[in-house]
């Protein structure tokens, strides 16, 4: 049976004031999101890892410390979530966490050897999954959509929030 494209149903269609569901932007990230991490989450499962602990663990790679605060900033996680992941990551001794002196309310991370020995364990399959993916849609394509993302996300940070509100996104969803 031929699969229907993204947005496409036989449910009856309503008209409200609004573009169609199908058509609006965070539907549409959310589903490209979506085609992109299920190729890498059978190589995540395979080395025990979920995706947020991926993306610490990446993050980290990235940086010789940081403070949770920033962590959570840059990998797009709420801090109770946050918090219970990297004491998971710490039990398996792939992170590890220190207070700072002058203000023992702050902890900074940063990656183990464990750690880095499990990234470059992980590397070989991502890297053959962004090559296929590459190699599908196209470097430059690839190369442009990244550009334009990283437009899109410095134009509306620049946007004002409506009613002033603070950020509180799903950044879970993961």
């Amino acid at each position: 049976m031929p699969r229907k494209p993204p947005g496409k149903s036989d449910a009856p269609t309503r008209r409200v004031p609004m573009r169609d569901f199908s058509r609006s932007l965070p539907m549409s990230l959310l589903r490209a999101r979506e085609s992109v991490m299920r190729h890498f989450r059978p190589s995540l499962r395979a080395h025990g890892l979920t995706e947020q602990q991926w993306r610490i663990l990446r993050a980290l790679a990235a940086t010789s410390d940081i403070e949770v605060t920033e962590l959570a900033r840059v990998a797009y996680l709420l801090g109770p979530s946050l918090s219970r992941i990297l004491r998971d990551l710490e039990t398996r001794h792939l992170i590890q966490r220190r207070v700072v002196k002058a203000d023992l309310r702050r902890n900074i991370v940063s990656i183990t050897a464990d750690g880095l020995r499990l990234i470059k364990a992980v590397a070989p399959s991502s890297e053959a999954i962004y090559a296929e993916m590459t190699r599908r849609y196209g470097a430059r394509k690839l190369a442009d959509l990244q550009e334009m993302l990283h437009r899109l996300e410095t134009s509306l940070l620049a946007m004002p929030l409506p009613g002033g509100e603070g950020e509180e996104g799903d950044s879970e969803s993961e």
